[in-house]
C-alpha cells in the first residue's frame, strides 16, 4: 500500500481527533516502519489494518465507520492532491468509469510497484451503475467510503447499496448507484 494513504490516514487522526491520538496509535502497534511513511514508499498494508483497530479501540467507534469516512477524507484529498484525474469529469458515474481503465494505469506509471484493487462497471441503465471491487487487502469499507466521497465531490444524489460477496482472500464487493431525482 502506497505511503502516500497511510500519510492521508494519520493526517485524518490528527485533524478529526487529535495528534496525541495519531501518536498513541502509532505507539499502541507494531510497525515495522515505526509509523515512518514516505509519500512514495510501499508499505504492508497490514500497518494500516493495525493503525485503524487501534483507532477504533481507543475512540469506540466501529471499525467499519472509521474505513468508511477515511475512504471519504481519502477522495477529497485525491482531488486536491491529483486535480488532473478529476478534471473535465462531471459526475460520479463518469469518473467511476474510467478508475481502472484509465486512472490506475496512470498510478501504475508513477508507481510500477503499486497494488491496486480492482473496480468492474456496468450499467444497468443510465442512472444505475453497478460497480465491483476486488482487492487482495480487507478495504471495502474503505472503499465504499471513496464512492460516497466521490457523491460528495461532485454534489450529487446517489443512493448506494453494498453487497459483500465472498473471497479467500482481501475484500469483494458489488455496490449498486442509483441516481436519485433532483430534489424540488
Amino acid at each position: 500500500m502506497k505511503g502516500v494513504v497511510f500519510r492521508e490516514f494519520i493526517e485524518m487522526v490528527e485533524n478529526s481527533f487529535s495528534p496525541a491520538m495519531a501518536d498513541d496509535i502509532i505507539e499502541a502497534s507494531d510497525l515495522s516502519t515505526g509509523g515512518a511513511y514516505t509519500s512514495v514508499g510501499t508499505y504492508d498494508h497490514r500497518e494500516m489494518v493495525q493503525l485503524a483497530v487501534r483507532l477504533s479501540e481507543r475512540t469506540g467507534i466501529a471499525l467499519p465507520l472509521l474505513l468508511h469516512a477515511f475512504g471519504k477524507h481519502l477522495l477529497g484529498r485525491f482531488a486536491v492532491m491529483f486535480p488532473a484525474y478529476f478534471a473535465g469529469r462531471s459526475s460520479t458515474f463518469d469518473f467511476l468509469a474510467i478508475l481502472d481503465n484509465k486512472i490506475h494505469v496512470e498510478v501504475k506509471k508513477l508507481y510500477p510497484d503499486a497494488e491496486l484493487p480492482v473496480f468492474d462497471h456496468s450499467f444497468e441503465d443510465p442512472s444505475v451503475m453497478a460497480f465491483v471491487y476486488r482487492s487482495k487487502r480487507p478495504f471495502a469499507d474503505l472503499a465504499h467510503g471513496l464512492i460516497d466521497g466521490c457523491i460528495a465531490h461532485f454534489q450529487e444524489r446517489i443512493e448506494v447499496t453494498r453487497e459483500d460477496r465472498p473471497c479467500d482472500v482481501g475484500a469483494h464487493a458489488r455496490f449498486v448507484l442509483r441516481r436519485l431525482p433532483d430534489a424540488p
